[in-house]
């Protein structure tokens, strides 16, 4: 049974089997949620996403930051800024290109992110706990495909992007696992 608008929201039916539109209403809620949950530990959602990709996937340059969690560079230098600040990444030159920064997780930093991590889940809770696990696990394996073709779409194919990294640049985790905040 298609979803039908609540009168008491006033959300337009028309919308109501538009994806990209129902996309955007269930990451705007998990938004507010997650930024309540993280204000306690003065963390923003983004800060957590930093984090959380350093984490899987060890150091990387600023732009491959902004890439793998499509955040501006200009924003990122600011995020950066914040988590070096409190000691939770460490910024150093990039041994192979002194004109870029390599960032990576600090000790300090995967202990704020295991707490966050648990955050994270406690606040998603109210969102998702409606529905079976099994339920989650589609959701986010079909939310993750859509992810991988917006990347697609928005970066290019893997190959154009991987003549231009270094050994020292590459994952460590699978090209095909999405990362996002």
């Amino acid at each position: 049974m298609p979803p039908t608008a609540d009168p008491a929201v006033g959300r337009p039916p028309s919308l109501a089997r538009r994806p990209a539109y129902l996309a955007t209403q269930v990451s705007k809620a998990a938004l507010r949620l997650l930024t309540d949950a993280f204000a306690e530990h003065d963390v923003r959602p983004a800060h957590f996403g930093v984090l959380a990709t350093l984490d899987d996937l060890g150091a990387l340059c600023q732009r491959d930051l902004c890439d793998r969690l499509d955040l501006d560079k200009s924003h990122m230098v600011g995020f950066v800024d914040d988590l070096e600040r409190r000691g939770l990444v460490d910024r150093e030159r990039d041994d192979a290109d002194r004109r870029r920064y390599r960032v990576a997780i600090s000790a300090e930093g995967r202990v704020l992110l295991a707490e966050l991590r648990r955050v994270h889940a406690a606040a998603h809770a109210p969102l998702f706990g409606h529905l079976s696990l099994e339920q989650v696990e589609t959701l986010a394996d079909l939310l993750g495909s859509v992810v991988q073709r917006a990347d697609l779409l928005r970066l290019g194919p893997a190959d154009d992007r991987t003549a231009a990294v270094t050994a020292d640049d590459a994952p460590t985790a699978p090209a095909d696992v999405a990362v996002a905040p």
